[in-house]
């Protein structure tokens, strides 16, 4: 710290002019992600080594500097032209400086009317003003999204990352590396908007539902392959937004996918398609399972979802019947076709089980017959993925899942 001279015959004790504070720099960005800086340069000197308080330097005028902004801005160029004639007479009065800025804003603003009214004589303005408009129009009719994104398409994400905000993404071939592949796309309805929550419940109950639209057989996704989704924000749903997108992503934020992964009629042979069709109707049973996981705190809620099971699985079985298999997949599917059966039955025993112990009896039996390695020699001999998912330990060619990532637009 400076230590101000002792008091003199031209510095009266205790008149020590206060020191002017520093002037920090602008904060970085926050997108930045570092803090903001530290000011820069050290303290004005004290008395007696700087400006003396009878001694400050002459204002600038402030007419100038707003003429000097509005020319350089080419906003209002005739209101900028105003204010630098203003100024100069101001400072031609008053002693201020900012003269060049006054007469730098008169000439840039000058520049600026001669601009507009070329404009306004060769229709360039009303052009501009029909583009803004039609881009306007152009985003509310297609549903107020910043960008649209068909099924089938992959992209890479805004920093390489499925969260947060994104604003655009670059589409990209499937064959290459990639962030994301879209696999559906539904509109949600009403009026006003239904809040975070409710968006981002309905995105993930729907794009769970829906990847198997898109990937047939979910033994064939990645382990490292998730469901993501885009879904409008409060603000889009203003303009008509109400699209969600669905896509599948790695789990790694780090990671990406490289081929597509997307398995359906386009892609499979008609057997497989078939079988695959039979084995979803199962696994949309075994997805409607109660929220209460102990059969004890809901046997009645366990009871109608064992009536779900029952059900689901005559009609696979009749699905499976009702196809006519190649010779190399009879003798497999109809040892399957035994075992779903005998799962059916039990799963009918279960719905009229009269306590917990008789429940878990039949149900314990029922996930044996169901078991997914019960149908790997059926896969094999279809020529569909014959290893079960890591995290599919629920019986059934099911998929497990559900969870909160999407991307808001």
């Amino acid at each position: 710290m400076a230590i101000p001279p002792p008091p003199g015959p031209q510095q009266p004790e205790g008149s020590y002019p206060p020191q002017y504070p520093q002037y920090p720099q602008y904060p970085q960005h926050p997108q930045g992600g570092g803090p903001y800086q530290q000011p820069y340069g050290a303290p004005y000197a004290p008395w007696g080594q700087g400006y003396s308080p009878f001694n400050r330097p002459v204002p600038v005028n402030g007419l100038a500097i707003s003429a000097l902004v509005l020319g350089i801005l080419c906003f209002l160029p005739a209101v900028g032209l105003v204010l630098g004639a203003v100024a100069l007479r101001q400072i031609k009065k008053r002693g201020e400086r900012g003269k060049g800025m006054a007469v730098g804003g008169m000439v840039m603003s000058s520049v600026g009317v001669v601009l507009l009214a070329v404009a306004l004589v060769t229709g360039g303005a009303r052009d501009f003003w029909d583009g803004f408009r039609d881009a306007a129009d152009d985003s509310r009719g297609s549903g107020g999204t910043a960008f649209s994104l068909d099924k089938g398409e992959c992209f890479d994400a805004p920093g390489d990352a499925l969260e947060g905000t994104a604003y655009d993404v670059d589409s990209v071939p499937c064959s290459g590396r990639h962030d994301a592949e879209v696999f559906a796309n539904f509109k949600m309805s009403g009026g006003s908007y239904p809040g975070d929550n409710a968006v981002t419940d309905a995105a993930d109950d729907k794009c769970y539902a829906l990847q198997d639209t898109y990937a047939m057989d979910l033994w064939a996704l990645p382990g490292n392959v998730d469901v993501y989704y885009f879904t409008p924000t409060r603000q889009s749903w203003r303009l008509g937004d109400r699209e969600v997108t669905c896509m599948f992503g790695n789990t790694d934020e780090q990671g990406s996918l490289t081929g597509s992964l997307r398995n359906d009629a386009t892609r499979l042979d008609a057997d497989q398609v078939a079988y695959l069709q039979a084995a979803h109707i199962l696994n949309s049973a075994m997805n409607s399972a109660p929220d209460e996981e102990y059969v004890d705190d809901d046997l009645p809620g366990h009871r109608k979802w064992a009536t779900r099971m029952s059900d689901a699985l005559t009609r696979q079985t009749g699905a499976l019947r009702g196809h006519s298999w190649p010779d190399a997949v009879g003798e497999p599917m109809a040892a399957l076709v035994k075992n779903i059966e005998l799962a059916q039955g039990e799963w009918a025993k279960a719905a009229d089980a009269k306590d917990p112990d008789a429940f878990y009896a039949h149900y314990e039996k029922a996930m044996k017959y169901i078991d997914p390695r019960n149908t790997v020699t059926t896969r094999k001999a279809l020529g569909l993925t014959t290893t079960p998912p890591a995290d599919d330990g629920d019986g059934g060619d099911q998929d497990s899942g559900g969870g909160d990532t999407g991307i808001e637009v």
